[in-house]
C-alpha cells in the first residue's frame, strides 16, 4: 500500500502510516464484521448470552426462549461455525455453551455493559 499524504496536516506523523497499514488489513475487519453479524439478530444474541451463563441442550434452550427446537438449532449453527459457542455430546444429548475464548468473553462483557448502560435496573446486583 502506498503511503497517503493527507490533504490537511494536523500534526499527524508516524501514526498515520500505522493507521493506514491497519486500515489495509481488510481481512481482519471482515472477521470482526462476521462476528458482529452473528449477534445482529436479537434471538441469536439471546441464545449467545444464555450460553455465556450456562451449558444447555437444545430442548432446554427452546423452553427458556419459548421457541421451537428447530428454530433454536437454526440460531446455534452460525454461532458455532463462528466459534462463539462450542458443543459436546453426552450420549444422545448435545450440550452448548459459550466458547472459552477472548472473543466470546469480550462480546459477553460488551453485551452486559451495553445492557447495564441502557437498562441499568436489569442487572440488579449481578455483575458478569
Amino acid at each position: 500500500m502506498n503511503e497517503i499524504h493527507l490533504p490537511h496536516q494536523h500534526g499527524e506523523g508516524e501514526e498515520t502510516a500505522i493507521i493506514q497499514a491497519q486500515l489495509g488489513r481488510i481481512d481482519q475487519f471482515q472477521t470482526v464484521t462476521e462476528v458482529f453479524r452473528q449477534l445482529g439478530d436479537t434471538t441469536r444474541l439471546r441464545v449467545f448470552w444464555l450460553l455465556c451463563h450456562c451449558e444447555e441442550c437444545v430442548v432446554n434452550i427452546s423452553a427458556l426462549l419459548e421457541m421451537s427446537s428447530p428454530a433454536v438449532s437454526h440460531h446455534l449453527r452460525p454461532l458455532k461455525s463462528s466459534g462463539l459457542i462450542v458443543s459436546r455430546r453426552d450420549g444422545k444429548e448435545v450440550y452448548y455453551k459459550a466458547a472459552d475464548t477472548p472473543q466470546s468473553r469480550l462480546l459477553h462483557q460488551m453485551i452486559e455493559q451495553v445492557m447495564e448502560i441502557t437498562c441499568p435496573e436489569w442487572m440488579g446486583d449481578h455483575h458478569g
